[in-house]
């Protein structure tokens, strides 16, 4: 039994429960379609639109715990909900509401996991505009495993149109050309 896989399940069933569209995105994603590695919590994207945040917020705080004290206030002003499974297993839930996580989420699949787990992940597509968004050193090694290891099967123009218009949402035009480095890189 894996915790991680564990606590990510618990939180996929309380999703689908309530018919809620969403996805796992970062290291669950990245054990599907790059290098696995370890990661210590599951990151979620929850589709909850503009203004109605506070009920799912209430919902997932009645199955899991609040990992700061100002949980709900956080996540409200920060869109991103932290809490964790009874086990102590962190959970990051994104409160997405953009074009982007709302197609994030329609394009996610199911995988079944070595561990024997079927998560609702993000496509590669998608995870490679997650991380290049986020842009932390772990994250673009993360691009780098999935463009190595989804060589010639990855949508390039999908990324290129998603992330595009979120570089410039950031001021940070840079992102699209470290990118397409990558991309030079693994796809001649």
């Amino acid at each position: 039994m894996n915790p991680l896989f564990e606590a990510a399940r618990e939180l996929q069933t309380v999703c689908e429960g309530q018919a809620w569209q969403f996805c796992f995105i970062g290291g669950v994603a990245v054990q599907r379609w790059g290098q696995p590695r370890f990661t210590a919590d599951a990151d979620l994207t929850l589709i909850t639109g503009f203004g109605r945040e506070e009920s799912f917020v209430d919902h997932l705080l009645l199955h899991f715990r609040p990992r700061r004290p100002d949980a709900v206030q956080f996540a409200l002003r920060n869109r991103v909900l932290l809490i964790e499974n009874s086990a102590g297993i962190p959970l990051d839930v994104a409160l997405g509401a953009i074009a982007f996580e709302i197609a994030t989420a329609r394009r996610a699949t199911p995988f079944v996991f070595p561990t024997g787990h079927s998560l609702l992940t993000c496509s590669a597509e998608d995870l490679i505009v997650h991380k290049c968004f986020a842009g932390r050193d772990q994250d673009w090694l993360d691009v780098g495993t999935v463009l190595a290891r989804q060589q010639g099967k990855l949508d390039l123009e999908l990324i290129r149109r998603e992330l595009k218009p979120l570089a410039e949402l950031k001021e940070a035009p840079e992102i699209v050309d470290r990118l397409e480095g990558m991309i030079a890189k693994w796809h001649r």
